[in-house]
This record gives C-alpha cells, structure tokens and sequence, in this order.
C-alpha cells in the first residue's frame, strides 16, 4: 500500500511540473508587461483607416478600405516596418466607419484615437466630413494622412484649430479645378470653335453642377478664381448646386439646358455624378461633354455610366483600367492586380491614395523608428521617400512645409466605348507629353450658339 501511495504521489507531482511548464511557454513567447514609450507595442503598428464604408459615399470608401488592407498585406509580406532597436513590427489596420456623416466621422475618429490607441490615421474622403473631426485629431495630436477629401479646408483652416497634424495626400480643389479650367480653355474650346467656324473672341460657354459641399464649393470657387486670375475667355452660364447624395439632378440638368453651354463640369461624387450624365443625355436631351473630377475614374462609375459615358472627361492621376507610360506604370499594373486578386475588381483614385497612405505612414514611423506620434509628426514633415503607385512631382512623395501638401502629376482622359467591356474606357488626351489619343468632339454633340 505505501508503495502504491508513493507511486500516485510521483504522478502527481510529475504532471503538476509538466502542466506547469506547458503554462510558463506562451508567457515566453508573448512576455507580458507595458512597452517602452514609442514602442510598437507587441512588435505590431496600428494603423487606423477612416472611411465611408455606408451612406452615399461607400462606393469609394469601400475601395479605400479594400486598398489599405491591400497595401498591409504588401508591406507584412516584405516583412513589415524596420524600428529604432533593428527590430520590425507588424501592421494592424483597423477601419472606422464615418457613414458619410460628420456625426460618424466624429464617432470613427474618436474610437479609434481612444479605444483603438491607434498609432497613426489614414483616409478621410469627405471634405465636409473629415473636417468636421479634425478638433478630434487637433486635441489627440495624432498623425493623420488624408487621402481622399480635396477641400483646401483641411489643412488651410482659419478657425482656429489646429491642422499641424495632418497631412494632404490629395490634390486640392484649387488644383485640380484650375488644372479642368486650363484644358477647357486649352483644348475645348478651340474644338468647340472650330466647329461652330466662330472667331476666337467668341467666349467658351460652361455650366457647372456641384455638390453643396465644401468639396463641390471648393470645385466652383476654383473655376471662378482661375477664370478671373488667367483673363480666361470662359463665361459661366450657370452654376447649380445639389445636396451630397440626391439622385434626381432634373431640374438643374434643365436649368443648365436653358442655358445652352458648350460643356457642363461637374464637382460630384461617382453616386452622383453617373446619373447626372446619364439624366443629362436621356432624359433632357442636354448631348454636351461632361467633365469630372478625379474621384470619377472609379469603375463603378464606368458601370452605371455605361453608353451615356461616350465623350465624357476626367481629370485624372491614377485609372482602373490605364496607366501612363513611365516609372508609376508597373506599380501601378502590380496593384491593380493584387487588388483584383483579392475583390475580384480594380481599385479607383480613393483607393490608390489610399495605398499610398498605408506606406506613407509606414515609411514615417520606421524614418521616427518609434511610434512617439510628435515624432513621426516631424518624420512626416521631413518626408522624401519614392513614389508608390501615383506619379509625383519629381518622382517623389513629400509634403510642403506651408499647407503639408503633397505635388502629383495629373491628366485628363476623355471617355469611348468599348464594345468588348460593353462600357467605356478612359484614353489620356492631354497634356502632350503623356497623351495617347486627341480629345474629339463626339458627332452627337451639341454646342452653345456661334454668337
């Protein structure tokens, strides 16, 4: 019997160690305690992505979001971020839904700065809606790379909060509305004037329809300044405005008829924009070039558009379905397809920034080698890194010391039919050394009176 009782209690003691030591091997593995300041806590980088994911801008905020994780999984497969100690952290992304509201962006924000403690933030479509939390960023002092929303407000604010820390990966308003105004006067309108066999005073007839946003007022306010600033021989001949999400754009499209324009430009989200064109041409008989801005090149926006797309133009710096020749164009063809391969669709002009995003606040947090986010503030600032898949000014992702803006290269692309995809597709028309087609006026157009 004391044999047996001695036996039992050497098992016992024998499973105890083992079950002890089986318990002691995780806590080796995951070492428990809190990380040094800066540290990326647990070798991993949060990155939080702020973006539309419902209401009337979820097409593009989708894609967005899509990107990032794309861009994620890029960066975690060459294997991840190189810190200040040698050692290389992986990215975590987590989204926040603003649900195209400013009351959501607030919500997102705040999540994701408080509860999330996300390191650093990226996107933001909306102008109205992401400057509606930028108090949030302003009081958290958080790292935040805009990525979609184009008003000028973002970083010029003159209402007292503080915008230091945010940086603009977007073309504003301001450019990209004077870039459209310079090819409508460039290019449209000596068409448009051969056409009509009128004289070069004549003055080039354009409408506008924007959305009653700081984004659309921001398209309307550059189209004007730019008129007035270059002596411009353009008149407007209408401006009708809409709230963000209407469907129905009759009775401006008849307005702007009444009008007789030679072209009608457009500050509209792809939801908008698409039934606008195709309201235009079928319903109203209004058969002018529509132009539109950069957040247009989205192939939901060629779906919905389809045969009513002939003839239309896009500013652009980055299409689904073309890429400029040069150093961008395999980048950018290699994003396209890892995107594809993950969605089984192509990523639009949201989404690619967005992609650049993802690096950019990697290559900022590895150049601070901490996450300390007054530091990768200033890494920010001191940014010169390669372009990724947008074409940028010298080749060169950095942001300018006033308004911590970053400088692409644009075009414009004008729209045909392909009758194997059944919808059209984008050709670049201009400026001359990247164009591979000339603008034509459509035979079905119909210009503004010769006088």
């Amino acid at each position: 019997m004391n044999y047996r009782v001695l036996i039992i209690a050497a098992l016992i003691i024998a499973a105890a160690l083992i079950a002890g030591c089986s318990q002691s091997q995780p806590a080796q593995q995951q070492p428990s305690g809190t990380a040094a300041p800066g540290a990326a806590s647990s070798g991993v980088i949060k990155i939080g992505v702020i973006a539309s994911l419902t209401g009337p801008a979820s097409n593009v905020g989708t894609n967005m979001w899509n990107s990032a994780q794309v861009a994620a999984e890029k960066i975690n497969g060459d294997g991840g971020v190189t810190m200040k100690d040698g050692s290389k952290a992986r990215i975590q992304l987590i989204v926040g839904d603003d649900e195209s509201t400013a009351t959501g962006g607030n919500k997102a924000a705040t999540k994701l700065i408080t509860d999330d403690k996300v390191d650093i933030l990226v996107g933001g479509y909306s102008s109205a809606v992401t400057s509606a939390y930028e108090q949030v960023i302003a009081d958290n002092k958080i790292p935040f790379v805009v990525t979609g929303a184009s008003s000028p407000i973002i970083t010029h604010r003159t209402d007292g909060i503080d915008t230091s820390y945010v940086f603009h990966h977007c073309p504003t308003t301001d450019t990209y509305g004077e870039y459209t105004t310079k090819f409508i006067d460039q290019v449209i309108r000596p068409a448009v004037n051969k056409k009509l066999g009128a004289a070069e005073s004549r003055p080039f007839r354009l409408a506008l329809l924007y959305q009653d946003t700081a984004f659309g007022k921001g398209v309307q306010t550059a189209v004007n300044n730019t008129i007035t600033k270059n002596k411009l021989n353009i008149q407007l001949v209408s401006q009708q405005s809409y709230k963000m999400g209407d469907t129905d754009f009759r009775t401006q499209l008849t307005a702007i008829k009444a009008a007789n324009p030679d072209a009608v430009y457009l500050g509209a989200f792809p939801n908008e924009g698409a039934p606008a064109i195709t309201q235009a041409r079928r319903d109203i008989g209004l058969n002018t070039i529509f132009l539109n801005v950069e957040n247009n090149d989205n192939a939901q926006f060629y779906k919905d558009l389809g045969q009513y797309g002939e003839g239309a133009v896009i500013e652009s710096r980055y299409s689904p379905y073309i890429a400029p020749a040069g150093a961008v164009s395999d980048a950018q063809n290699g994003f396209k397809q890892a995107y594809f391969a993950k969605f089984k669709t192509y990523p639009d002009m949201m989404g690619a920034s967005t992609y650049d995003g993802i690096f950019i606040a990697s290559r900022a947090i590895s150049n601070a080698g901490t996450t300390d986010k007054a530091a990768v503030r200033q890494a920010l600032v001191d940014l010169k890194m390669p372009q990724v898949v947008h074409a940028m000014k010298d080749q060169t992702i950095s942001f300018s010391p006033d308004f911590r803006e970053s400088t692409f290269d644009l075009w414009m692309e004008q729209l045909s039919m392909d009758a194997t995809a059944g919808e059209t597709r984008p050709k670049i028309v201009w400026p001359d050394n990247l164009k591979t087609t000339e603008f034509v006026l459509p035979s079905w157009y119909v210009p503004g009176p010769a006088s």
